[in-house]
């Protein structure tokens, strides 16, 4: 009975789950064409509707020639690009539940597929009648610490357009830390994005999150590259823009044997974060 009970309900297009007074929603991407290479059938599904946390959506395919490839942000949607994917499913029934707001981009990773339109992007939003659940305890780091952005120049138009990256390279940022954005009218809001290449170009039209008040607090909750820039253009392409690697909490991090590098990329640095804290005396 339970099995095809669970048939029935993700047959539907959507249904509804009710705990108490909250709901979330189940979406068969394409309804009943599923998920194929069709020419803007799925900006045309996805437009009008509204995408939550705790939504989900189910993907249906041949698994025998094609996938869902989930991508960080705009351009490897736009160019079809799966060479750095957050996700690939490739069961045939794929359900994918929406546990953190922002833009998600889903594309096939057969490039001819994806060119002839069989991608999808949604804008997730998080409804306050819906709370997220808050982290685990183990991942509560106790002794976080507040890093303001720049320093004494703040969240600014800088001088020299590596001023942030020098900013950030020597600090030791972990899951828990927070960063303080300070700034004034003219600067107008920080934005966090999703990529690199979101990063590298300045591209502000897939934030992960907007910050306007001139006294954003920005917690780091994983670990990872966080992205954030300037969305006017000029500004981010002088430099104001800030990548920080943020490292493991302390108790779950291992330290693998790397060899010293010279290149301080994002990845680098994270690499020299943890090459340090190893060398480094521990009581």
């Amino acid at each position: 009975m339970k099995k095809i009970f669970l048939f029935v309900l993700l047959s539907i297009t959507t249904f509804t789950l009710l705990s108490g007074s909250c709901s979330a929603k189940v979406y068969t991407v394409g309804d009943s064409d599923g998920w194929i290479a069709k020419e803007d059938i799925f900006y045309e599904w996805a437009k009008g509707k509204e995408f939550h946390v705790g939504d989900s959506l189910v993907f249906n395919y041949d698994p025998s020639v094609n996938d869902v490839t989930q991508v960080p942000g705009a351009l490897e949607y736009q160019f079809c690009d799966t060479s750095s994917p957050q996700a690939v499913y490739n069961t045939g029934h794929d359900v994918v539940t929406f546990t953190e707001p922002g833009y998600h981009y889903f594309i096939s990773s057969n490039q001819a597929q994806c060119t002839m339109g069989q991608r999808l992007d949604v804008l997730v939003v998080h409804d306050p009648s819906r709370p997220i659940p808050p982290p685990p305890p183990s991942k509560i780091l106790p002794s976080s610490q507040i890093y303001k952005v720049g320093g004494s120049k703040a969240w600014s138009v800088p001088e020299e357009s590596e001023y942030y990256n020098k900013w950030s390279e020597d600090k030791l940022f972990q899951v828990g830390d927070s960063l303080l954005f300070e700034y004034n009218n003219e600067v107008n809001d920080v934005l966090e994005i999703n990529g690199e290449l979101e990063f590298i170009t300045c591209d502000p039209t897939s934030p992960v999150a907007v910050h306007k008040t001139g006294h954003d607090l920005v917690k780091l909750t994983k670990p990872g590259v966080h992205y954030f820039i300037s969305s006017k253009t000029g500004h981010c392409a002088a430099g104001l823009k800030l990548r920080v690697a943020v490292g493991q909490l302390i108790k779950d991090l291992t330290f693998p044997n790397v060899p010293k590098k010279t290149d301080l990329s994002a990845m680098d640095r994270l690499t020299k974060w943890l090459r340090t804290f190893r060398s480094q005396p521990h009581h």
